[in-house]
């Protein structure tokens, strides 16, 4: 039988189930899952949950409809907008507690790539660059997303480091990860996904409906920490639904994944 959601909208609710009140969170380009995420939580258990639109600078951008990316002029209907050097000041000082990034790879540690599949110098596929990926190791979390969820995006070791994640692996912050809280969740097409805190490789916690083991295990390109049973992704409650549908009249969700 046909799912009532698409894979995005329960990506969504993922997210903003994930986001605390009082945060302040900051998203990046392409970020229709994570802005329609932060709008939700705002509208359900996280009114004072504070969200910076990339780098268009909207802070708590009033979107409805939703629009594709931060490039949108819509996303200036806002509470406030922060010049990009303002943005970029409140991610190197710590201020974010919840930064959203991705890559054209991710690593079995949390390490992003936005730049290159193969030798920069030489590479076999080009990026469009690290982006705001580099503000990661400030932030008090971070929060991986990718509707890509196949071996040529889950790679055991990135080309090009982007996004600092847990470098090698190992439970020693100091030696293993980034000055912030590191990465704390990965929120994929298939499941959803955290570290094992021993060695900071990347574990199992759920899987989509209809979603096998078998195929995560299939479409990563390293082994995973897998859990025995691993649960099923809880699906959009009937309200999550109603008002993600009420910010995306247009079904930009529904067709992303």
């Amino acid at each position: 039988m046909a799912r009532p959601f698409s894979t995005a909208e329960l990506m969504a609710c993922v997210v903003s189930r994930a986001l605390r009140d009082g945060e302040v969170a900051l998203t990046g380009a392409v970020n229709m899952i994570p802005v329609s995420g932060c709008r939700l939580a705002q509208l359900t258990h996280a009114p004072s949950l504070t969200f910076i639109h990339g780098g268009s600078g909207g802070v708590n951008s009033q979107l409805a409809p939703l629009t594709a990316s931060s490039c949108d002029a819509e996303s200036l209907r806002a509470e406030a907008r922060l010049s990009l050097q303002e943005i970029v000041a409140l991610a190197c000082r710590g201020r974010v507690d919840v930064f959203f990034g991705g890559g054209i790879q991710i690593d079995q540690h949390g390490n992003c790539n936005m730049v290159c599949v193969g030798p920069w110098h030489a590479p076999r596929f080009r990026g469009p660059g690290s982006l705001g990926l580099p503000y990661t190791s400030q932030a008090g979390r971070t929060i991986i997303y990718t509707t890509a969820h196949t071996p040529r995006t889950f790679v055991p070791r990135v080309d090009f480091m982007s996004g600092v994640g847990y470098l090698d692996g190992g439970a020693s912050r100091a030696q293993a990860g980034p000055p912030g809280g590191g990465p704390s969740l990965v929120v994929s097409n298939l499941a959803v996904l955290d570290f094992e805190p021993e060695t900071r490789r990347l574990r199992v916690c759920s899987l989509h409906p209809g979603v096998e083991a078998a195929e995560v295990k299939r479409q990563t390109g390293f082994p995973l920490v897998m859990p025995d049973p691993i649960p099923s992704t809880p699906a959009p409650t009937p309200m999550e639904l109603r008002l993600l549908r009420r910010l995306d009249p247009r079904g930009l969700l529904r067709r992303l994944a």
